[in-house]
């Protein structure tokens, strides 16, 4: 259940305006919303899991205002870059592909990121893109060379609106290759051939593979329409990428369709540097999740503005670990306490949600469930317990956060594999801290403490208060 929230407009900063702008969906029955996913061909790093967590918090943000919320994100699985891959290691592109897709799936699940309702994969679209790109030539906006299709920039005289860039900027920032069957520098690949060693598929130009861009201008339009509400990716996905996507589908479709509006994410940065492997701190989800609870990392990335650049650190890290210790305590205090989801819990978390309508403002979310902590752990009233307990699983639900156990996140059972407390240890635990209640009735005080200290060295602290002796998994 859920507080039921006063209405508050949703604010979107769309980078098309470069303004925060009211949102109101085409559709009020269902809004429908598009993301760039991965392209498969290795372990996701840390930049690639910003936007799933980012989005993920829009899609429940939607799914709170509106009936139903069409969230599709797809898969790149044909790239030259998997097709790098597999020359490097022998292996076939379907296996790549598939253990790519799966590691992926699993990472963002423990990022306690939701699936989102439609995953294309781009290979199982190739037919809509060549229609497509059929299209494009016959209305004047890409032509046929060297058995390449290109897409005329020229053709189009608003290109570069989304990213605000020069000409020469857009031909530089966009690294393409200038070959000598291109029109013009900054026409871009919509089909290219393929020899027998590359993927390919029969197309009115020859053998070939599709370009990157029109994979998503093709799959956004089968599922969403040629009109939709959002699009949203990385900030460094605004050009070419997301550039390219609108000339293709408003040359294909007609001036006025598209995605309304834009949002992007800011850029991840480690440790104040750009990350790199030659630095040795290339970041994957799976390293982080080798050291830090899934939860954990997913509130480090929300602790910041999603427009913003993030810094990632260790520091970082530890004080989303240290908030999480702290929200859960709060909710085992009154862990027999029914929440209520009623009007006075609504009220008490409205300030959160208004902070989250207004342009995802997660930062400014989180300081409000700080706040709303501090209320819970001060009340003493089971009635105000009950509404903010309510008001505070209501604002976890929408950030992705606080839906575990709080004895068993106390206790190190989301904790990574390596530090987990399974059901024999914590049997034995327990065990331990009876006979160290039996030790300290008999005035032997030098056998509690050993018991203590013996526990804390194997990852183990024991907390003494009212009720009795708590305790939990520390690293």
């Amino acid at each position: 259940m859920t507080a039921p929230f006063a209405p508050t407009p949703l604010t979107l900063h769309n980078t098309m305006s470069g303004e925060k702008e009211t949102f109101v969906p085409l559709d009020p029955d269902n809004v429908r919303l598009y993301v760039c996913g991965p392209t498969v061909y290795d372990r996701a790093h840390i930049g690639n899991a910003r936007p799933v967590v980012v989005f993920d918090v829009l899609a429940r943000l939607l799914r709170r205002r509106f009936p139903k919320v069409t969230y599709v994100r797809n898969i790149t699985d044909v790239d030259d870059k998997i097709n790098a891959r597999s020359r490097e290691t022998g292996e076939s592109i379907d296996a790549i592909t598939g253990r790519t897709i799966g590691w992926y799936h699993e990472d963002m699940g423990l990022l306690n990121a939701l699936p989102p309702d439609v995953e294309p994969r781009a290979t199982h679209h190739i037919p809509a893109m060549i229609d497509m790109i059929s299209t494009l030539i016959a209305r004047g906006h890409a032509y046929e060379a060297e058995g390449h299709v290109l897409f005329s920039v020229s053709s189009m005289p608003d290109y570069g609106r989304l990213s605000r860039r020069s000409r020469d900027d857009m031909i530089a920032g966009a690294r393409v290759e200038v070959a000598p069957y291109k029109r013009d520098p900054a026409d871009f690949v919509l089909w290219k051939p393929s020899d027998e060693t590359l993927p390919g598929w029969e197309s009115p130009w020859g053998r070939g593979r599709p370009g990157w861009h029109i994979e998503c201008s093709a799959m956004s339009s089968q599922y969403l329409g040629t009109s939709f509400d959002i699009h949203g990716g990385g900030h460094d996905l605004i050009f070419p990428h997301h550039e390219n996507e609108i000339a293709q589908s408003v040359g294909c479709h007609g001036h006025g369709t598209f995605a309304r509006f834009w949002l992007h994410n800011g850029h991840v940065v480690v440790d104040g540097e750009k990350m790199s492997k030659s630095l040795g701190n290339f970041l994957t989800v799976q390293d982080l999740l080798a050291d830090a609870p899934g939860e954990v990392i997913r509130l480090a990335l929300l602790d910041t503005h999603y427009r913003q650049p993030l810094d990632w650190t260790r520091e970082r890290v530890a004080r989303a670990g240290k908030t999480l210790d702290r929200f859960y305590a709060a909710l085992e205090r009154v862990g027999a306490v029914e929440p209520s989801f009623d009007r006075e819990a609504a009220a008490l978390g409205q300030a959160a949600w208004d902070r989250l309508c207004d342009d995802l403002n997660t930062p400014g979310a989180l300081g409000e469930l700080h706040r709303m902590v501090a209320d819970l752990n001060r009340s003493e009233d089971p009635r105000e317990q009950a509404a903010l307990k309510g008001a505070i699983l209501s604002l976890g639900g929408l950030l992705g956060l606080l839906d575990k156990d709080p004895v068993a996140w106390r206790q190190g059972a989301f904790a990574p594999a390596a530090g987990g407390v399974d059901e024999l240890d914590a049997a034995a635990v327990e065990a331990l801290i009876e006979e160290r209640l039996a030790a300290r009735k008999a005035r032997n005080y030098g056998r509690a403490d050993e018991i203590r200290d013996d526990l804390k060295a194997r990852g183990i602290e024991l907390e003494d208060g009212p009720s009795g002796t708590a305790w939990r998994k520390i690293a």
